[in-house]
């Protein structure tokens, strides 16, 4: 069940700084839930579990902090380990709707997780509708979002009548559906792996490197390069003060859309001359600023910040759990009310955050978080986060229909943690030819984070009369590309 276990094996320094992000008030835990019209056979679940998800060894060890000062944790067996206590029953309240599910999801983002026990639970919520739900929330210690994804779904199969799965042996790797999507990361991480080897280059090469005037202009811009990166993500200034900026507590609070077409999300960029996500991100901005107006806040002039986090490993890797992603910060125009307007300039700054080494460079200031002491960590994480507002993932899924056990996966969003003080986590994720919307919230700061899904949906529908007032809703096609912000 746990071939090529190690034990003691150290967490890496980006792995350690998501341990201690951890806070009461904003857990490090991200948190997933898929939605069935059917419900389980629970022998048939529990033997999926046992056969895929138990070959991670880190859903069967737990974090241990070293008896050395300024050691990292380490893993460790759980030499108590049992699938059951991890494995929770929970039937929703009448009328078991998708409010009653957002308000236990919401509920459970508050609770923070046994650190005695591998950091993880599963709750097979029943009385949704006619099916059931799964809530799975686990550690950002143990992987970040987009390896969490793959791992989940690798519990599926891509036909009902799939046999009952067996282990798979240790040699044995499973293709990643989304290596096909993320190809051009590939390309893309060449091109920041060199920047690094150049300004490396320049360390170490000394006079060499000075009789070669090509190498020494392109390791002297990669090194320019990196160094702007650096100073807009250390030196810019605390963001836009608004309602989504203060102190947060335990409660939570989360919600999520109704699916939409890629297929129509698609016409309207097409008529607006942009991604999938431009259109996504210019809907999303509209509505944060239709809810601070409604708040009785100015959005004249006014952009707030957003953390968004990329790939950063290598096409086949994404089931190797750990932390491999970096951060750029993205400013929203929400003063900016044109639909238009505000599509062009989202797209204009994603254009030149693409061409930096941005997100290479936040991976290693959170691998530095990870080698600190506790209370500079806090302090490093606190800076951090007074420079945006919120985070927003956009994550590609597969693109046909699934099965959890022989039961039809309907839909499945997730969040990902909002370390400091932020109050905003926002997740876009497609599947099967759809995509979603989810928002997570403070409950203190933002309470009802439904009038923001609200706005967003009247953006969106405004933008697609605007540009297209034939636009038909139609049957989503299962092929669509979805551009992911996570291929940068």
């Amino acid at each position: 069940m746990t071939q090529g276990m190690r034990h003691g094996q150290t967490l890496s320094s980006v792995d350690a700084a998501w341990f201690h992000i951890d806070k009461p008030t904003n857990t490090a835990v991200i948190t997933g839930v898929m939605l069935f019209d059917e419900p389980f056979d629970l022998l048939r679940l529990k033997a999926t579990l046992e056969a895929r998800l138990l070959v991670y060894p880190r859903f069967t060890q737990r974090v241990r902090e070293s008896a050395v000062p300024l050691r990292r944790p380490h893993w460790e067996d759980d030499p108590h380990f049992d699938l059951n206590g991890h494995l929770h029953r929970i039937a929703l309240p009448a009328p078991g709707d998708d409010a009653a599910l957002q308000a236990l999801v919401g509920d459970l983002m508050g609770m923070s997780l046994d650190f005695s026990r591998p950091l993880w639970q599963l709750y097979i919520v029943e009385n949704y509708g006619a099916g059931c739900a799964i809530v799975c929330r686990v550690h950002h210690s143990l992987a970040d979002g987009l390896a969490l994804v793959e791992v989940l779904l690798g519990l599926t199969d891509t036909a009902p009548d799939a046999p009952w799965p067996k282990p798979p042996a240790p040699s044995t790797a499973r293709r990643s559906f989304v290596d096909a999507l993320l190809k051009p990361v590939a390309t893309a991480l060449s091109a920041v792996t060199a920047v690094r080897h150049a300004a490396r280059t320049t360390l170490h090469e000394g006079v060499e490197i000075l009789t070669q005037r090509e190498r020494a202009r392109a390791a002297a811009n990669a090194a320019v390069d990196g160094g702007r990166a650096l100073a807009k993500l250390l030196l810019i200034p605390p963001d836009h003060r608004t309602v989504f900026k203060g102190s947060c507590g335990v409660l939570k609070r989360a919600v999520w859309s109704d699916p939409m077409a890629l297929t129509d999300i698609k016409a309207i960029g097409q008529v607006l001359d942009g991604t999938i996500n431009d259109v996504l991100l210019a809907a999303l901005t509209g509505a944060l600023r239709r809810y601070l107006i409604g708040r009785g806040e100015s959005t004249q002039g006014v952009n707030i910040r957003v953390m968004v986090p990329v790939n950063l490993r290598q096409p086949g890797r994404l089931t190797q759990l750990g932390n491999r992603f970096g951060l750029i910060i993205l400013s929203l125009p929400v003063g900016v009310e044109d639909p238009q307007k505000r599509t062009f300039i989202l797209k204009q700054r994603m254009d030149a955050i693409k061409s930096t080494p941005e997100a290479v460079v936040a991976f290693g200031i959170l691998s530095t978080i990870g080698m600190t002491p506790a209370q500079v960590e806090d302090l490093i994480v606190a800076i951090f986060a007074a420079k945006v507002s919120g985070v927003v993932t956009n994550v590609p899924g597969p693109r046909q229909q699934l099965y959890l056990a022989g039961n039809p996966l309907r839909t499945f969003m997730f969040w990902v943690p909002t370390p400091g003080s932020l109050s905003l986590g926002i997740s876009i994720l497609s599947y099967n030819g759809e995509v979603r919307l989810g928002i997570a919230t403070d409950a203190g700061l933002v309470p009802d984070p439904e009038t923001i899904l609200a706005a967003f949906q009247e953006e969106l529908g405004e933008m697609a009369r605007w540009v297209r007032p034939d636009l038909a809703e139609g049957p989503p096609e299962a092929d669509t590309p979805f551009h992911s912000m996570t291929s940068l």
